[in-house]
């Protein structure tokens, strides 16, 4: 079966204080969005990969590619104002078959998690993996913070999974302030979300501290 892997890279990463979007920043000599496409082109290299950026830096995306001797295939479109409209123009150019997306700055998924997904996706529609929390919590509401049971809540992760028909159908729905990922805008569609493990190394980089925690992860690993 056919399987598309969405990286979705569209945004400029403001949190970061960097010149540059984060997918950009260099892990280990090469940059971040690199990594990530290598993950999912060595794991399986017949998947088709699409890959969102920020209109104004495809251009600076084609000279890394160049400087870096990047030869792996991919197509690129372009982000929109929020990763909803960015999804939605991937979906436009997208194969039917089984489509992952995946954020642009987690590059070190498992290969096992992403198994784990594609198999799972035999027998479900939607499957996006997930951690438990370790630390305690609290709710703040009202000015006030109460504790609450931990085993309640969980941490998603990406790649989030989907067959072609489920995600194409949700996406057919106008955006709205609630779509906090795609797992979110399937399940607004009626469609029942299947966890599964997902893997510790699994971060996004979002901090200078993610981006030196995955520098340490990512020379353990190799």
């Amino acid at each position: 079966m056919k399987l598309s892997v969405i990286i979705t890279a569209g945004g400029l990463g403001k949190r970061f204080s960097s010149k540059v979007p984060k997918q950009f920043l260099n892990l280990d000599e090469l940059p971040i969005l690199m990594h990530t496409i290598k993950r999912f082109s060595s794991w399986n290299p017949e998947a088709e990969i699409i890959l969102t950026l920020p209109k104004e830096w495809r251009e600076y995306w084609s000279d890394l590619i160049q400087k870096h001797e990047f030869t792996i295939l991919h197509h690129v479109v372009d982000g929109g104002k929020e990763r909803y409209h960015s999804i939605k123009n991937a979906l436009a150019i997208c194969s039917e078959g089984q489509v992952m997306i995946h954020d642009g700055v987690r590059p070190l998924v498992s290969q096992d998690t992403l198994s784990r997904s594609i198999e799972a996706l035999k027998t479900h529609d939607a499957v996006i993996p997930y951690l438990r929390i370790k630390d305690s919590i609290r709710v703040i509401s009202n000015g006030k913070s109460e504790a609450v049971d931990r085993k309640s809540y969980i941490v998603v992760q990406t790649p989030q999974c989907f067959t072609f028909e489920v995600i194409q159908n949700a996406y057919l729905k106008d955006y709205q302030a609630v779509f906090t990922d795609d797992a979110s805008v399937v399940e607004n569609s009626g469609v029942e979300i299947h966890l599964i493990d997902g893997n510790e190394e699994n971060i996004k980089i979002t901090t200078q501290n993610d981006l030196l925690i995955a520098g340490t992860i990512l020379k353990n690993i190799k």
